[in-house]
């Protein structure tokens, strides 16, 4: 410490922490205040367009006139672009607000957070963005990659009808394993050419380079503990590739890499890694260890027939490039048709047992 200089005690920790409270408090109110402003701006304009000429290119030229109004009244931030989001705003959750409900009470996240999530049709994804936004703290950059990387897709085709709800009205709610695992995880912030050759040595380095967003697409509660772990037993040294700790589960979670296909024997490695920390690392209030291989190409058929149905023990594949979007769309909406399709067929069944 420099001479002179003034050493932090309780007092002064504690004016500082005042200090950045407010400042919080000052920036969030001020986002909530815009969604509000919006959300109101764009209730009075379907409001007039509702109560005047309902030509196509009356509704244009009100909105021109008002942002040319503005602008000179107000300044900047009422262009014509604006005053149109303010509109879909409106109309976007104008249908959530509840009887006795205020505009305050609707909104979770900034302003820009809600340029992204207008543009999602789907109710439900909307909903579960919004959720995991504010629950996650998630900049406007993290939104627009988790969206973009299809965060909610990928989730809920791991699930079954009840689970996807579950997502839409809560957001992921880890409780279990598999409450954590998507497939496939989504590493494109890597940098690395999907179809280029390398080792996996490299792929790891590439992971600890990005760790953050590593993090970010792991999911919730992950710690990041060590990079080749090694550890010995009857003089023979082993390595595990990753080694994290999720809070939310209270286990350690051990990550092993494969850039090909995975095959039964690195099952029966990453078995014997997961009896390793069960053994001689977790402490007795622990629960027990989680093994996830992260591989290129995954072959669940081999997952199936080497480890038990109650096994710990996960691969999932890894993706360097986005999804394509529509793709998964189409694979859940095919899935929920398939699911509803089977529920009414067991239910038909249970109604002809009856009448039997």
């Amino acid at each position: 410490m420099e001479k002179g200089a003034i050493k932090p005690n309780d007092f002064f920790n504690s004016v500082g922490d005042l200090i950045e409270h407010a400042r919080d408090y000052v920036g969030r109110t001020a986002d909530l205040t815009k969604c509000i402003t919006y959300f109101e701006i764009g209730r009075k304009i379907v409001e007039e367009e509702q109560g005047g000429n309902a030509r196509a290119d009356y509704g244009a030229g009100l909105l021109k006139a008002l942002s040319q109004y503005l602008t000179e009244r107000c300044g900047r931030g009422f262009s014509l672009t604006n005053l149109k989001q303010a509109k879909k705003f409106y109309l976007t959750y104008a249908p959530s607000l509840e009887k006795g409900q205020t505009p305050s009470d609707l909104f979770k996240v900034g302003w820009s957070h809600y340029l992204i999530l207008m543009r999602i049709e789907n109710d439900a994804e909307r909903r579960f963005y919004e959720i995991e936004a504010a629950n996650g703290h998630w900049s406007y950059a993290q939104l627009q990659r988790q969206y973009g990387s299809s965060l909610y897709e990928r989730l809920a085709l791991s699930r079954d009808k009840d689970e996807v709800m579950r997502l839409a009205n809560k957001g992921q709610i880890v409780e279990q394993p598999r409450d954590m695992l998507k497939n496939p995880l989504v590493l494109e912030f890597l940098g690395m050419e999907d179809n280029a050759v390398y080792s996996e040595t490299e792929l790891e380095s590439a992971i600890i380079t990005h760790l953050q967003q590593f993090l970010l697409e792991l999911g919730k509660g992950f710690l990041f503990e060590a990079r080749q772990k090694r550890f010995t037993f009857d003089e023979d040294h082993f390595c595990v590739d990753l080694v994290f700790y999720n809070r939310i589960l209270q286990c350690y979670v051990i990550i092993d890499l494969k850039t090909g296909k995975l095959k039964h024997q690195d099952l029966g490695q990453m078995q014997m890694y997961v009896n390793y920390f069960d053994r001689y690392v977790k402490l007795p209030h622990e629960k027990p260890t989680i093994g996830i291989l992260l591989c290129k190409e995954q072959n669940n058929s081999v997952v199936k027939l080497t480890l038990p149905e109650d096994t710990n023990i996960y691969s999932s594949a890894y993706n360097l490039c986005l999804p394509d979007k529509g793709l998964l769309q189409r694979k859940l909406a095919e899935w929920t048709q398939e699911f509803e399709a089977a529920q009414q067929a067991l239910n038909e069944n249970k109604e002809i047992d009856v009448e039997i």
